[in-house]
């Protein structure tokens, strides 16, 4: 599966969530039921695709900057934190995902962002995995061969062990002021 064909069905399955498709917090979240249905829609292997492109993704985000944004929106951000953060961040879109690992102060922009400034709304989703899982278990009743197939597929690549990018001390607010200028602004009042 392609980078386009991927970012595809995550835009497709933000359409059919409308309105809501930005935030994570809702008891009634509708989007990751909207993916689960757009991806349930395919063949199997096209969902054993999209489950190693999204890990693909997922690492493309896997940035110092990126964490550091997260931690300073979050209060705090942990290995498994990140891990929820980019893959929420996957979920508002291609355009807002590329932007905010090219420039993380962007993400200031976003209503939720500014929403979680005042201790509302969520961007990030436990794991891209469980929509992809539950469209795989509908078509052929079980999960474990998804989760070979993943395995497979990603086997002999290599996982970086460190985030890329520059790194500062997240609680040195003078640094994060100087290098996130518009979250500062939000969260370091």
């Amino acid at each position: 599966m392609d980078t386009e064909d991927w970012w595809d069905i995550v835009e497709r399955a933000r359409g059919a969530a409308g309105d809501r498709a930005d935030d994570r917090d809702p008891p009634d979240d509708p989007l990751p039921d909207r993916l689960t249905e757009v991806l349930a829609a395919r063949r199997p292997t096209e969902i054993v695709d999209f489950s190693v492109k999204a890990i693909e993704v997922a690492a493309a985000a896997y940035r110092w900057p990126l964490w550091n944004a997260a931690y300073l929106i979050e209060g705090g951000c942990g290995d498994d934190g990140f891990r929820d953060f980019r893959d929420g961040l996957i979920l508002l879109g291609r355009e807002t995902f590329t932007r905010a690992v090219a420039d993380p102060d962007s993400l200031a922009e976003l209503p939720v962002v500014v929403r979680m400034s005042d201790g509302n709304g969520w961007i990030g989703y436990e794991s891209l995995s469980v929509p992809t899982a539950e469209a795989y278990r509908r078509i052929k009743g079980e999960t474990a061969s998804l989760d070979a197939a993943v395995e497979a597929a990603l086997a002999g690549r290599t996982h970086p062990v460190q985030p890329s990018g520059d790194d500062w001390d997240a609680e040195d607010d003078d640094e994060t002021r100087r290098r996130l200028p518009r979250l500062a602004a939000l969260f370091l009042r």
